[in-house]
């Protein structure tokens, strides 16, 4: 087991110092924590280096007290070199110029030059870097012209490392644009599910109040109806009384609330918790509209139907479903004692005409205006059709509804 396990945990090991050492080119410099700290560590292990350059290499004198002064002085501004970088390359530029100037041991003066550059290139913009890179090479190489053609010449020979720290520190910026143009872009796209998400069940919860309205409006209507035809029977008189006509209705009302409970239960599935949106039962379509006729007749109005067609898609099916059911409500409601109520649905060019018409009074102006109407115009809208509602010219009300057969992105709501 311990064999095939060491090459794993050898891996992760190995891992762990990769990951960081990413995460450290991945982060911005100028909003990395500990910045500070982090530079203070990179001056003094620079300083070190440069240290053991001018003891090992011999290209120029053996640093003095001043040369170790200029050379250890030289790495102090790195500890400020992602907050200030270009004064910070000033800051070394003035201790390394003399410091070569008075040709003291020449690499090692180079590594904070080099670490200096590489910030510049690394937080600024490429012209920037550019500029800064010819006058550095420029300024370099007039102070080696005053103390020797052949040094200057060498410089200018050397000032490709110069070029490379560039080129390394604007690459580097590169690929950090890179990175945090992905993270951005899927931060967006994080963004815009959750407001997707939010918007479907803004939209589910609009659907289930529409429903519940529609619902609860035609069912407690028609009871209302039929409980005061019972009442009707049981006081016009009481010594005759028609005992099969209050056992009708209060059968109807029964069938009435059986009915709305068990669609009351299909409206709310959504709602449970183990639940799916999409599990939510069959909807109601076109071929539930005689038991709304069927359920008006017994409020007592009269209802006909003509239906010039078969098939709708379910979410236009529904959308008619809601708003005859609404209609049919409102007549029994509003239009007075046995209305009479034609309901009609045509398909005429690819498109479905419905109307729903009564001879009824309408409703009073004093009374306050409810959501029915509103409902029936969102259920229009929601699959791309229009509805109009009003007073006929010869009396009564009329509600009309045109709505396309072939919409593409239906919503089942």
């Amino acid at each position: 087991m311990t064999p095939v396990q060491a090459p794993t945990t050898t891996a992760a090991a190995w891992s762990r110092p990769a990951e960081r050492i990413m995460a450290a080119i991945n982060r911005d410099p100028l909003t990395a924590p500990n910045a500070l700290r982090n530079d203070a560590v990179v001056a003094l292990l620079v300083a070190g280096l440069s240290a053991a350059l001018a003891l090992m290499v011999d290209d120029g004198r053996r640093p003095d007290a001043l040369g170790w002064a200029l050379l250890l002085v030289s790495h102090v501004p790195l500890v400020w070199r992602r907050r200030r970088p270009v004064l910070v390359l000033v800051g070394v530029i003035a201790c390394v110029f003399p410091y070569h100037f008075l040709d003291y041991t020449h690499t090692a003066a180079t590594q904070a030059a080099y670490v200096a550059l590489y910030t510049v290139a690394v937080t600024g913009r490429p012209l920037r870097t550019v500029l800064v890179g010819i006058g550095v090479i420029a300024l370099a190489v007039s102070v080696m012209l005053t103390i020797s053609a052949h040094e200057a010449l060498g410089l200018l020979k050397a000032s490709g490392w110069v070029v490379a720290a560039l080129f390394c520190g604007v690459d580097v910026r590169f690929y950090r644009q890179y990175v945090a143009s992905i993270v951005e872009r899927a931060e967006r796209a994080e963004r815009t599910r959750e407001e997707e998400a939010r918007w479907r069940v803004a939209e589910e919860r609009l659907r289930i109040a529409r429903d519940l309205h529609d619902l609860l409006a035609h069912s407690i209507t028609l009871i209302g109806v039929q409980t005061s035809v019972a009442a009707h029977v049981l006081s016009a008189d009481p010594e005759r009384l028609d005992r099969e006509t209050v056992a009708k209705a209060l059968d109807d009302i029964a069938e009435t609330c059986r009915s709305a409970r068990g669609e009351l239960r299909t409206t709310l599935e959504v709602l449970r918790e183990h639940g799916s949106p999409d599990a939510r039962g069959p909807l109601p379509g076109l071929d539930g509209l005689p038991d709304l006729a069927e359920a008006a007749r017994l409020a007592g109005a009269r209802v006909e139907q003509t239906v010039r067609i078969r098939r709708a898609p379910p979410a236009v099916g529904a959308a008619v479903y809601r708003i005859v059911q609404e209609a049919l409500t409102n007549a029994v409601r509003h239009a007075g004692p046995g209305p009479a109520v034609h309901v009609e649905l045509a398909e005429r060019q690819g498109v479905l005409h419905l109307s729903v018409r009564d001879d009824g009074t309408g409703p009073g102006r004093g009374g306050t205006p409810g959501f029915g109407l509103v409902g029936m115009r969102e259920r229009a809208r929601s699959v791309g059709g229009t509805l109009d509602a009003g007073p006929r010219t010869g009396g009564g009300f009329e509600v009309t509804a045109v709505l396309p057969l072939t919409t593409t992105g239906e919503r089942d709501g």
